[in-house]
């Protein structure tokens, strides 16, 4: 059981943004989702979310947790979570360590009209069974159509169906399996980030 010197901590007594930080500092590594998304009006858009896991493996389905918008558009969604809404579909690409200046560039308070791919200077590819591209320069990328949005709290918990995976060929380590110390994987902390270490078995 915990000592008698152990911090405690009441979300309901805390401010959000400092319990918010207790969480984020203890829920680690955390893999980012960097998700391609389209508007209405065709604009791109990438954005990256730490809080984001497999949800299901049949079918296989993957979650995002999406935050409210900026503070200088209180009361409304990301763009992501709108074009996700409008449009039904989007691809989430992984990122690896040596692309992390261009996540971190996409990851940027943009207006919406601004394309992020074309700011990351990456590369938008056709996807093979939706209207949305992915990041060219990614590993791994995969198509995904809505499944279904759930309110949770401030956020939302995006639910989305693989219909395609891609793995680059540097990526593949052959039977089903990915090569990671190969593409080494960029990983979320508190407010910095991670790259994939030696690894071991227990």
């Amino acid at each position: 059981m915990p000592s008698d010197r152990a911090e405690i901590f009441d979300p309901a007594a805390e401010e959000t943004q400092d319990f918010y930080k207790i969480m984020i500092g203890s829920v680690v590594p955390r893999p980012i989702a960097w998700v391609s998304s389209k508007s209405s009006q065709g604009i791109l858009n990438l954005a990256p979310f730490s809080f984001f896991t497999v949800a299901s493996r049949q079918p296989p389905t993957l979650a995002v947790s999406i935050g409210p918008g900026v503070q200088e558009r209180k009361g409304t969604v990301k763009d992501t979570l709108g074009n996700i809404r409008a449009q039904g579909e989007y691809v989430i690409n992984i990122v690896p360590y040596a692309l992390g200046k261009q996540m971190q560039t996409s990851s940027k308070h943009y207006a919406p009209e601004v394309d992020e791919f074309s700011e990351a200077g990456l590369t938008p590819h056709p996807s093979k069974t939706i209207d949305i591209p992915m990041v060219r320069e990614a590993p791994i990328s995969f198509e995904c159509i809505l499944d279904q949005v759930i309110p949770v709290g401030t956020d939302h918990l995006v639910l989305g169906r693989i219909q395609r995976a891609h793995v680059e060929a540097e990526a593949y380590l052959g039977n089903y399996k990915t090569d990671m110390d190969n593409w080494k994987p960029l990983a979320r902390l508190a407010g910095d980030y991670a790259a994939l270490t030696p690894r071991f078995h227990l």
